[in-house]
């Protein structure tokens, strides 16, 4: 068990207040996160098109792991493309220093 010690933060939603233990240098992106789904949620209630807290809570929720799924997506295709690109300067490299030749960058 961790001797982080913990701190209570209250966040509020959709005019509901939640509790919520947190160690201090997490406080910051708990309430960051907090109001990003106070955000969404406030936009999918006001649409008019979604009733319910909890259908609400469950259509931001998918919304934002669809975003999270998108990102990552695109991390890896840059991962990718980087990997490439270096591959292609290692090879560059590999080949001038063969050939005894100045690179140019």
């Amino acid at each position: 068990m961790s001797d982080t010690p913990y701190s209570r933060v209250s966040v509020r939603i959709l005019e509901k207040d939640y509790q919520f233990s947190c160690a201090p240098d997490e406080r910051a992106a708990l309430l960051d996160s907090a109001e990003h789904l106070n955000n969404e949620m406030r936009k999918i209630r006001d649409s008019g098109k979604v009733i319910g807290l909890d259908r609400i809570a469950v259509m931001a929720a998918l919304n934002m792991a669809n975003e999270l799924l998108k990102a990552r997506s695109r991390d890896t295709s840059l991962d990718t493309d980087v990997v490439h690109r270096l591959r292609s300067l290692r090879e560059r490299v590999e080949s001038s220093l063969e050939r005894g030749q100045q690179l140019d960058l």
